[in-house]
């Protein structure tokens, strides 16, 4: 089984930078694709990163060249550095694990001056 503990969300002025950590439980973490999400209101959820266990990324045209995600396979974590954030960026970002399919609870980036 696997759980996830999203942070690092808060406040921050268009054109900063923000980074969000995945803190993850389970022994598949290593093998398992990870990847962020974000739902504005009124929105559906959006997929913009994911990472493989070897290290491969993709991402997101909205967010391609600004955010990059990474992991520590050590830590069982899931990072999203954030730049050159946009008040659209605003949302609550969740973390999702492949297997066995489990989402953390989100955290709020609000974008805004």
């Amino acid at each position: 089984q696997v759980q996830l503990v999203e942070s690092g969300g808060g406040l921050v002025q268009p054109g900063g930078s923000l980074r969000l950590s995945c803190a993850a439980s389970g022994s598949i973490f290593s093998l398992n694709v990870m990847a962020w999400y974000r739902q504005a209101p009124g929105k559906q959820r959006e997929w913009i990163a994911q990472i493989a266990g070897g290290g491969n990324t993709a991402y997101a045209d909205s967010v391609k060249g600004r955010f990059t995600i990474s992991r520590d396979n050590v830590k069982n974590t899931v990072y999203l550095e954030m730049n050159s954030l946009k008040p659209e960026d605003t949302a609550v970002y969740f973390c999702y694990a492949q297997i066995p399919h489990v989402w953390g609870q989100g955290t709020q980036v609000t974008v805004s001056s």
